[in-house]
């Protein structure tokens, strides 16, 4: 059991030991069934962790010129990159530091198509499938209208001369069932194609490390996918499934007032600092709480910016809460770390992480300057 106490409020705080746990999973996929899983930065950005990701995985994917520099200069090893949209003053420094770039469109590929191939990196198109099971339409990328992808109807085969892969994403932290639908539909949609290209990218979504995911499944449809096709590498990118229960979010309650009901005030904001919890929406899990009147004492829990919605819902306790209590959110180190913003100039969580012998470190504190420069 973690120390908690060894931890100066408020804090994200991973855990090696649990990050290794998820690195040996992906690890042991990898080694079954010759797929590539690399680390998609838009789910998990640790930097600080990248040494021992890299001691499992070939590499990372960006989706910025930002992420793509810190994916080279912190991890070292394969950089992918994928955008919506590349720009002319970025373009030729996303093609220095890219080992694969994806782009979004044909348009985007005849415009950039010389610089990239002179870069020699290997170059894919992302497909819309047209298939997907995510209910959020928020996080939907085959959802109606998606800008995301280059449907059936819009491919142009004879723009192929010079791409090597083609890239797909449709999935939100999901099982191997709906990725075995998305990939029926990339090979209905575009199935010809394959024999004359090197790699195709599933993509992110892929909930490999959560408990019940049927991972033995995936090594059979991986390998069943490979049979068919091998002349490609199969690349896979989760951001989630990196850091999925590998940290915390250590709050504090700040202050303690009352109407109609018991309202806890915490010294982080879910705004600011949860924002996936107002925006998929979830509730996230609490140690030692549960659902309201489940236990003795229930409470409205709230941020402390001054956002009237600023506030996470209710859960109750089996002790009354106090001013100085901390209040342990699981499972904050992917997406929702990642999103964070210094609304409101509130206290920007710091960043701590437990080694293997469960000793605590911090890692950052974040200052004025940093806020102020955002602005």
């Amino acid at each position: 059991m973690l120390d908690y106490n060894q931890v100066k409020s408020p804090c994200y705080v991973l855990d090696e030991n649990r990050l290794r746990g998820n690195m040996k999973i992906l690890e042991d996929i990898q080694k079954r069934t010759g797929v590539k899983i690399i680390c998609a930065l838009k789910g998990y950005s640790f930097w600080r962790s990248f040494p021992i990701i890299a001691e499992y995985l070939p590499g990372a994917t960006a989706s910025s010129l930002n992420e793509a520099r810190l994916a080279k200069e912190e991890m070292g090893k394969e950089v992918h990159v994928f955008a919506p949209a590349y720009e002319d003053d970025e373009i030729d420094q996303i093609l220095a530091l890219a080992d694969h770039i994806t782009f979004n469109s044909f348009s985007q590929w005849v415009r950039f198509k010389g610089k990239a191939l002179k870069a020699k990196v290997s170059c894919g198109i992302r497909v819309n499938p047209q298939y997907s099971t995510v209910e959020t339409d928020l996080y939907n990328p085959c959802g109606k209208f998606s800008r995301l992808g280059v449907t059936e109807k819009e491919f142009k085969p004879e723009l192929l001369d010079g791409i090597e892969g083609l890239h797909f994403h449709a999935l939100c932290e999901q099982d191997v069932d709906a990725l075995e639908g998305v990939l029926a539909a990339f090979e209905s949609h575009f199935g010809r194609y394959l024999e004359q290209i090197k790699w195709v990218n599933f993509g992110g979504g892929h909930h490999i490390t959560r408990k019940d995911y049927h991972r033995e499944r995936l090594v059979t449809v991986l390998n069943e996918f490979k049979a068919r096709h091998p002349n490609l590498q199969i690349i896979m990118e989760p951001g989630e499934a990196i850091g999925w229960q590998t940290g915390e979010l250590v709050a504090t309650v700040a202050d303690l007032v009352h109407n109609e009901m018991d309202i806890a005030i915490l010294n982080v904001s879910v705004s600011a600092h949860m924002p996936d919890c107002l925006e998929m929406p979830y509730r996230p899990n609490i140690i030692g709480a549960d659902l309201p009147g489940v236990k003795k004492y229930t409470y409205k829990l709230a941020g402390n910016t001054c956002l009237a919605g600023d506030q996470l819902g209710d859960f109750s306790f089996d002790e009354p809460l106090k001013v100085g209590d901390k209040i342990i959110f699981e499972d904050m180190i992917h997406y929702t770390m990642v999103k964070t913003t210094f609304f409101n100039g509130v206290r920007h969580p710091n960043i701590g992480m437990f080694d293997k012998q469960g000793h605590f470190k911090l890692l950052h504190e974040f200052t004025y300057e940093q806020y102020k420069e955002k602005l």
